[in-house]
């Protein structure tokens, strides 16, 4: 492996840490959002494309390391497993840019009914 291997797959590595203490860290928001039926599309735009990148990002390592390795069967798993990811990653960065643009960071999505009680409060 050459030294540009070393420091791709620690800055990979760096960023899929990164990306999933994020993920743990709003877990309790996530849990409290989708128990009371409604989650800003906002933080859920965020989880998506945090999702998608961390497997993309471990994605990168699989493919830097099998290249690094001279390993070329698994190419075409990885592509595709790339692809998806891409397209989450996407997905995501699109619907945070609309809510940028828009300036809409309050919108909520609805998950379920809410009780009359609950909405007579």
């Amino acid at each position: 492996m050459r030294i540009i291997d070393y420091v791709l797959i620690t800055e990979y590595l760096v960023s899929i840490v990164c990306s999933l203490y994020i993920i743990i860290a709003h877990a309790s928001y996530f849990k409290e959002r989708f128990a009371k039926g409604a989650v800003s599309l906002f933080m859920l735009a965020m989880l998506f494309f945090l999702c998608a990148y961390t497997i993309k990002m471990v994605t990168a390592v699989w493919i830097r390391v099998g290249s690094a390795a001279g390993d070329t069967t698994a190419i075409t798993i990885e592509t595709y497993t790339w692809t998806i990811a891409q397209a989450g990653t996407t997905l995501g960065l699109f619907i945070l840019a609309i809510l940028t643009f828009t300036k809409r960071y309050d919108l909520f999505i609805k998950l379920r009914k809410f009780d009359k009680q609950v909405e007579e409060s």
